[in-house]
């Protein structure tokens, strides 16, 4: 395996930074121990949203979907790619207020949004229920299908020489892998973006696995027409304890309805729990009653890898000379994998980059 930088992990955020590294001339290796685009990128939702919970998420998520613009192009199917757009729900005058906040934080930031009255929430999206505040549409927003870009990142990096090895990475050494055949492989630089599987090659990292459940329904075209959040989700989203759901609907591509979102700490058992998945489904038909009456036909788990601060880890590591990190993304790991992937390579190549990376660096915890 001869190559400068040797990835761990060929998920959406790995096949970035492979794609980011090719583009500079790097030889890159990738080591994948499931199928490219598996794990958190397939069981995830696919949504491409701007999240304004701190400045640094901000930058983040914002500079992450410009260049989703930029890779889909012209060429939406490739991606299974809408621009749907995210409206966020609010319940009450409280989350009303909070809607508020939020068009002002992303307007000032260039951000195209508008504030909904209830008329104009209920114009958009007939299905939800009666009583609710009113909203705000994020019109930049979008989704795509994160396993098929996933495998167009990685192609486009092989065609610059890149080359992947379906293998299990059990050690992470100074500028080594060691793999489960027993074989060393050596890089100048090792990058690590195996998502919540990392702390197993780490178990030093501030990284915690979040289990998810989803279901998708059968086909209802029409059925909501936007990426339909609940304000209350911002709470949910980067809860540092306790189970949790809420409200999040996704009109795809093919017609169907993707649900979502619970959140669970304390266990790494991929099963449905029949209690949690429960609970997801009926929280979202509050929102939107006619949802109990559709059918489901898949229900699945899959897991985010959480920092403490909810923030990733993007830049170099102490733990091992020639380590960086790429990996506690949460559930923006779709959203920002661009991003992440062109801050890691400029970092690797000694480049200015866009935005600043200081809030991502992994040294923040040991500060």
């Amino acid at each position: 395996m001869n190559a400068d930088v040797i990835v761990v992990g060929a998920g959406i955020v790995g096949a970035a930074c492979a794609d980011a590294l090719s583009e500079r001339g790097v030889r890159v290796a990738v080591i994948e121990q499931d199928i490219p685009g598996g794990g958190a990128t397939a069981a995830g939702m696919g949504h491409l949203v701007v999240m304004d919970d701190n400045a640094a998420e901000l930058a983040l998520s914002a500079y992450s979907l410009s260049l989703w613009k930029d890779l889909v192009g012209d060429r939406p199917q490739r991606h299974e790619y809408s621009g749907c757009g995210t409206i966020w729900v609010a319940a009450d005058e409280e989350e009303m207020q909070a809607a508020l906040d939020k068009a002002q934080t992303l307007s000032g930031h260039g951000l195209l949004c508008e504030v909904l009255t209830p008329a104009a929430l209920y114009a958009r999206e007939p299905q939800l229920r009666a009583g609710l505040a009113g909203g705000l549409l994020v019109r930049g927003d979008g989704l795509v299908y994160p396993p098929k870009t996933t495998r167009i990142l990685l192609d486009r990096a092989m065609r610059r020489g890149a080359v992947t090895k379906r293998a299990i990475v059990t050690a992470i050494e100074d500028h080594a892998v060691v793999l489960s055949d027993g074989s060393r492989h050596l890089a100048q630089h090792i990058v690590l973006a195996a998502g919540a599987r990392s702390r197993t090659l780490l178990p030093e990292l501030p990284i915690e696995p979040k289990k998810g459940h989803l279901a998708i329904t059968d086909r209802y075209p029409g059925f909501v027409k936007h990426q339909l959040v609940e304000l209350g989700y911002i709470k949910s989203a980067h809860a540092s304890s306790g189970d949790s759901v809420a409200f999040n609907l996704q009109p795809r591509p093919t017609g169907q309805i993707l649900i979502g979102s619970s959140r669970q700490f304390d266990t790494i058992d991929p099963a449905v729990e029949p209690t949690m998945l429960q609970r997801m489904l009926r929280h979202a038909a509050s929102f939107t009653p006619q949802l109990a009456e559709l059918n489901i036909i898949r229900t699945w788990t899959g897991f985010r890898a959480a920092t403490p601060d909810g923030l990733p880890l993007i830049g170099p590591s102490a733990a091992r000379r020639g380590l960086w990190l790429a990996t506690g993304h949460e559930g923006l790991g779709i959203t920002t994998s661009l991003a992440t992937a062109q801050l890691l390579a400029a970092q690797i190549q000694n480049e200015t980059t866009r935005i600043p990376f200081a809030p991502y660096l992994p040294g923040r915890f040991h500060d």
